[in-house]
């Protein structure tokens, strides 16, 4: 069983070259890069799954190659100084107590590191509240993340409410809309994957305001990503939770060009 960390403090550390490269709970975990550092360990197991792909990792939806990233080793901190200066501060409110609030990570370019950025802070967030609830003696939730691919979940929309949808084609799409909004609605730590969808049915509008009015009155954080300022996606929602968005959540501005396929 992983060892908790010394006084709720992340070894923010480079990650050597062995089975602990596989595990996000690497830094804070004083087993790492022993032997007793397998996928056999049983914290491992709970959050990768025995297969690596499993786990309240993949419980989350994060896709394949965001996996294993820390706001340490993602590769966005490097040109995004000013905006990591933020995310760090943001991480250690995970550890404190306090109460998290949501952030909306912006930039006019896309590929600038947005969403590795949030995927990152989905792993930290994960993280702390396994070893918290190990520290307490409760049992971890088994998705207490989730990333909301909203492009995605405009997809599924599309594809059954459009007319002549094969019956084939629609009740799954239908199956995966629903299951994914309530799942939204309720996770205690949301990431909202490119929230600023500009073509869209009043209808799709409506579930998208469902899941952002529930979790703002719950008091749920919330991680989205967006090409448009906090401003004009408030636009999408009506004046009282467009200003409990505003009071509740952070902006933290991207800068540059897009870096994607120069890693």
């Amino acid at each position: 069983m992983i060892s908790i960390w010394k006084g709720l403090n992340y070894k923010r550390e480079a990650v050597a070259i062995n089975h602990s490269a596989n595990c996000i709970l690497s830094g804070p975990c004083t087993l790492a890069d022993t032997d007793k550092c397998n996928r056999m360990c049983p914290s491992y197991v709970a959050m990768h799954g025995y297969a690596g792909d499993g786990g309240r990792v993949g419980a989350a939806g994060l896709p394949s190659e965001y996996r294993h990233l820390t706001v340490n080793n993602s590769p966005a901190r490097t040109g995004q100084a000013a905006a990591y200066t933020v995310v760090d501060k943001y991480v250690d409110t995970f550890k404190t107590g306090d109460r998290i609030k949501s952030l909306y990570l912006y930039s006019a370019e896309p590929g600038t590191g947005k969403t590795t950025t949030a995927a990152a802070l989905l792993n930290e967030y994960l993280t702390a509240h396994y070893i918290g609830c190990l520290q307490r003696g409760e049992t971890p939730l088994e998705r207490p993340t989730f990333f909301w691919d909203v492009n995605e979940f405009q997809r599924d929309y599309n594809a059954f409410s459009r007319p002549m949808v094969p019956r084939e084609t629609a009740e799954p799409a239908a199956a995966r809309y629903y299951r994914t909004m309530r799942i939204a609605e309720s996770v205690p730590f949301l990431i909202a994957d490119d929230i600023g969808v500009r073509d869209a049915t009043d209808a799709f509008r409506a579930d998208l305001h469902s899941v952002i009015n529930r979790r703002v009155v719950s008091g749920l954080p919330t991680i989205y990503t967006s090409n448009i300022p906090m401003a004009e996606m408030l636009r999408l929602f009506d004046a009282r939770i467009a200003d409990r968005i505003r009071d509740m959540c952070g902006e933290v501005h991207f800068v540059g060009k897009s870096k994607r396929g120069r890693r």
